[in-house]
């Protein structure tokens, strides 16, 4: 992959196989699997997809859902494996995916602090140094010994990003979760986005909100059911998405 290139998708396929008749629970799945009763039809959630984004760039993901957005992000990030294709990345990489993703939910906020941090790569002694300005950015203070089953989603979020954003990443991969904050929170989080791509940050940044996409990125790509519509400068890609709603 050339150096230029922070993250190079190319030709890139991720085959799902999804059961082809409706169980309705988990003693009946087994059951049928180890019977060798079900059957399975193959689902391809992206195909053939290629995408090069170089260093400092910040790309929004488009498209209805279940079209395969997030499947990209997962295979940016390694979560998912190609079925045809490769995807290559330089850089560390801050995934901000799931909702609740590194946490551990019977556990407190001062104890998911340092979980999520092992997860990500740090020390324990780095996230003691950083500890107060996450907590301060979650804005949590009250909650540091609550566990994380009594948060709501919002405040899930605030934890998760404060702790992926307190150092700056070659790649932020974003997925819809600022969607579950309050609008000032949303807020706070756009504003330290756009400084960590004014520090050369590159972002992948997936969001139904069109305007919060053109707010942030300066190239988009559209997806539609697996398939790629268009990419290209994030006014054009849009505009012709906008179109279609």
């Amino acid at each position: 992959m050339s150096e230029e290139y922070v993250v190079d998708v190319d030709h890139l396929t991720i085959r799902f196989n999804m059961a082809s008749e409706k169980v309705d629970n988990l003693k009946e799945y087994v059951i049928k699997l180890i019977k060798h009763e079900l059957m399975f039809q193959e689902f391809l959630a992206l195909k053939d997809i290629s995408l090069k984004v170089k260093k400092g760039e910040a790309w929004g993901l488009i498209g209805t859902n279940g079209s395969g957005k997030s499947t990209l992000l997962k295979a940016c990030c390694g979560i998912l494996k190609p079925y045809k294709g490769t995807v290559t990345t330089h850089g560390t990489i801050a995934p901000l995916i799931e909702l609740g993703a590194g946490f551990d939910m019977n556990m407190t906020a001062r104890e998911n602090v340092f979980l999520n941090g092992t997860v990500l790569g740090h020390s324990r002694k780095f996230m003691e140094e950083h500890f107060d300005e996450i907590i301060e950015f979650a804005e949590l203070q009250d909650f540091l010994d609550v566990p994380i089953k009594n948060f709501s989603s919002g405040m899930q979020a605030r934890l998760g990003f404060a702790i992926a954003t307190m150092v700056q990443p070659d790649i932020l991969v974003v997925d819809e979760i600022l969607s579950v904050g309050d609008y000032q929170f949303q807020q706070k989080c756009y504003k330290r986005m756009e400084q960590m791509l004014r520090g050369g940050t590159t972002l992948l940044y997936v969001s139904h909100d069109v305007d919060s996409v053109r707010k942030l990125c300066d190239h988009a790509i559209w997806i539609d059911h697996g398939d790629m519509r268009m990419s290209g400068l994030v006014e054009d890609v849009t505009k012709e998405y906008m179109k279609m709603a």
